[in-house]
């Protein structure tokens, strides 16, 4: 594929993204659930008011790694030039992400949720669509040389920093949480700690793994390395 398909790639990526979260958040917004296919128990209980069931769709693993891929794919679709530092760390962010979400939903939850119509569109479009969307994109269109050793090392504060939203927010929220691993109120602080240190690895490992497939995936890199150091570029 040719760089002239970059800029249209990356904006579809971000187009998916945005109608599989507000289509999500409309069917919480309409306490339009999801239930098991085993046993046709409601997957989850948000409870709350409608506008507080649509905020707790942020609060999902999922959610969070596409919005963070439409962001950057978006700002890719503006300016495939971008090379700050923050914008690299984003970027890697989003697709280290964006795979673990598709991998988890593939092995451990396909087939799991009985959905209805709308709801479906929604499971495939965040689940798979973007997913596939999002790391072909990056493996055909990069942008390449954006990865550094500080970079995979900045990666860690996004699983730090959901992990303590996750456990600081559930008690606030009638003890609800997103994800067993996070439950506080059942499992305890202590449990809950060792999850996201066994999290955190986990994706700083897969965040090097990328970065070292980068350096060897054909493509001109842009702009300078991505080194600590005040020479780093800051620009958009």
């Amino acid at each position: 594929m040719g760089t002239k398909w970059a800029r249209p790639w990356f904006a579809g990526t971000a187009a998916c993204v945005v109608v599989g979260v507000v289509v999500q958040m409309i069917l919480a917004w309409r306490n339009n659930m999801p239930v098991l296919a085993a046993t046709g128990e409601p997957f989850q209980t948000f409870g709350g008011s409608p506008a507080g069931r649509a905020l707790n769709v942020l609060a999902f693993f999922t959610v969070q790694s596409n919005l963070i891929v439409g962001g950057t794919c978006l700002l890719l679709a503006l300016n495939p030039s971008r090379t700050s530092t923050v914008f690299r760390v984003f970027r890697l962010i989003g697709v280290v992400a964006i795979a673990v979400t598709g991998l988890v939903y593939h092995v451990a939850l396909n087939n799991l949720l009985e959905l209805d119509t709308w709801a479906l569109v929604a499971d495939r479009l965040l689940h798979l669509v973007v997913p596939i969307l999002a790391v072909l994109g990056w493996l055909a269109f990069g942008p390449r040389g954006l990865t550094s050793p500080r970079v995979v090392t900045l990666t860690v504060l996004y699983p730090l920093a959901y992990m303590a939203f996750t456990a600081i927010r559930g008690p606030l929220s009638s003890n609800w949480y997103p994800y067993p691993f996070a439950d506080v109120h059942a499992l305890g602080y202590l449990r809950v700690i060792l999850n996201g240190l066994w999290i955190c690895l986990l994706f700083v490992a897969l965040a090097a793994a990328a970065a070292w497939l980068d350096k060897r995936l054909p493509g001109k890199p842009l702009g300078p390395p991505a080194h600590p150091g005040p020479s780093s570029r800051l620009q958009g």
